[in-house]
């Protein structure tokens, strides 16, 4: 695409255009840190939305995921990353403080922490989950195992450890 731009320069200064357009646009909402052209954005105000389940994703990329799988029909909440020693991340450096005032001033019953299966994601899990417990709400977190249309032999132990710790009766 970039050799595309160079090579047909007059392509160039319409992206620029639209991108500066875009840049004047969008905005941050103030109560999950969606992008949107409104804040707050159009998923948190929609009252349709289930007001008793909150999902917590790293970045607006997961936000996105998750509504298009169709799945979640509650509020989300972005952290912004994920704690990280080394890349020099901490908690202080998330929205971690935001979300447990939100939980704490909302009618969640149950948060549902959709983060990575990485050790950093793990460790973000873990800390979001020693906040909130005392706050009388359920802490989730997805899933971890054997995706659809794998094979067994072709798993980590890692993977093959976790989905059969976390089997489901049929």
């Amino acid at each position: 695409m970039a050799l595309q731009l160079l090579t047909h320069r007059e392509g160039l200064g319409k992206l620029q255009q639209a991108l500066s357009a875009v840049d004047a646009e969008i905005k941050t909402c103030s109560t999950c840190s969606n992008i949107s052209l409104g804040d707050p954005c159009h998923i948190c105000t929609d009252e349709g939305r289930d007001k008793t389940s909150l999902c917590v994703v790293e970045g607006v990329d997961d936000l996105w995921a998750m509504e298009r799988s169709g799945a979640f029909k509650g509020y989300y909440h972005i952290l912004g990353g994920v704690v990280s020693a080394i890349d020099g991340v901490g908690p202080e450096d998330l929205t971690i403080d935001q979300l447990v005032n939100r939980v704490k001033k909302g009618a969640f019953k149950e948060v549902i922490l959709a983060l990575g299966a990485s050790v950093d994601g793990q460790t973000t899990a873990h800390l979001i989950s020693r906040k909130l417990k005392p706050l009388g709400v359920d802490v989730s977190a997805l899933a971890r195992g054997i995706p659809i249309g794998a094979e067994v032999d072709y798993m980590d132990d890692g993977t093959l450890s976790l989905a059969l710790k976390g089997r489901q009766v049929f």
